[in-house]
């Protein structure tokens, strides 16, 4: 009998220890399988998010929102209807629940519905390489009107936006696709849009400022006014165009208006049938510039006699 219960106990602590080694087994084993798992999920989603770019605008909605309100009750309350909660639903919708490097013209359309006004004619202000004076100017001249100082235009400046294609309906705030990584990315289809809708809406007299110190040529057929806008004017309701060639005020005069890319877009302006004046240096603009160096000979109205 002794001998009978002693065989029992050590089967039973057979059993046991048996059953600990399993139970053991499949702790390590569901901990490595969890292990991998992780690591896959890590290893899969910062490759789709690591863009070049800089990523969403941190407080989008509120961003949106308060230039949306601030431009339609303070600075042109004429447009008071404009519903700036349905403006932003519709942004959100264009890249939200989409691949940051598949956004189409067809997105952003509802917006551009929602957001557009006409614009006054003579208004249109054009610019390529001169974003810094080109605002100032406007802010203290209000006869002119970028795309910027549009309702789209005042709501996008300066900021960013794009969707995670590895978790769809979720806004990237580390980083978003540059242009050289794709073209249809949600900045550059939306400012496509912009200036092509910009420059459609022109009537008048047009302007163009354009920057006649940099090395690469004022004119570039590559820029956003060279290759949408000018080609998107109107010959039926634009008369002048307009080009205010300004020069850095002691920097290089690279080109006149007389240069060579200046010429090609007068021969692309031409052949549509526009008329068209250049004005180096247009004095009201070079003013402006004078404000921060006054006494620079480019800026002396005029010089005292003996």
């Amino acid at each position: 009998m002794p001998f009978q219960q002693g065989s029992a106990r050590t089967r039973q602590r057979t059993v046991l220890l048996v059953g600990i080694v399993v139970l053991l087994a499949a702790l390590v084993l569901a901990v490595v399988l969890a292990s991998l798992l992780t690591h896959g999920k890590h290893q899969d989603s910062p490759k789709m998010l690591r863009w070049k770019d800089r990523g969403t605008t941190k407080n989008l909605q509120e961003v949106i929102l308060g230039r949306c309100y601030n431009y339609v009750t303070e600075r042109y309350p004429e447009l008071g209807d404009k519903d700036c909660l349905k403006i932003w639903e519709s942004l959100k919708d264009a890249f939200i629940y989409k691949n940051p490097c598949n956004i189409t013209s067809e997105d952003y359309q509802p917006l551009m519905e929602l957001a557009s006004h006409p614009i006054p004619c003579n208004k249109s202000l054009f610019w390529s390489k001169t974003n810094d004076l080109v605002h100032r100017y406007t802010k203290s001249n209000q006869n002119f009107l970028t795309l910027e100082d549009t309702l789209l235009g005042y709501m996008a400046d300066r900021i960013s936006w794009c969707g995670d294609p590895s978790a769809p309906g979720r806004i990237n705030y580390e980083s978003c696709p540059k242009r050289s990584e794709c073209e249809s990315n949600p900045g550059s289809v939306f400012w496509k849009m912009a200036s092509k809708m910009f420059a459609e809406a022109a009537c008048g007299v047009v302007q163009v400022m354009l920057n006649g110190s940099t090395e690469a040529g004022a004119f570039r057929s590559s820029s956003i006014f060279g290759s949408i806008e000018v080609f998107n004017l109107n010959p039926d309701k634009v008369s002048e165009v307009h080009i205010w060639l300004m020069h850095d005020i002691g920097g290089p005069q690279s080109e006149s208006c007389s240069g060579h890319s200046i010429q090609r877009l007068k021969n692309i302006l031409e052949e549509r049938n526009f008329k068209i004046i250049c004005e180096d240096n247009y004095r009201p603009v070079q003013l402006l510039q004078c404000v921060h160096n006054p006494d620079h000979t480019d800026c002396r109205l005029c010089t005292n006699s003996t």
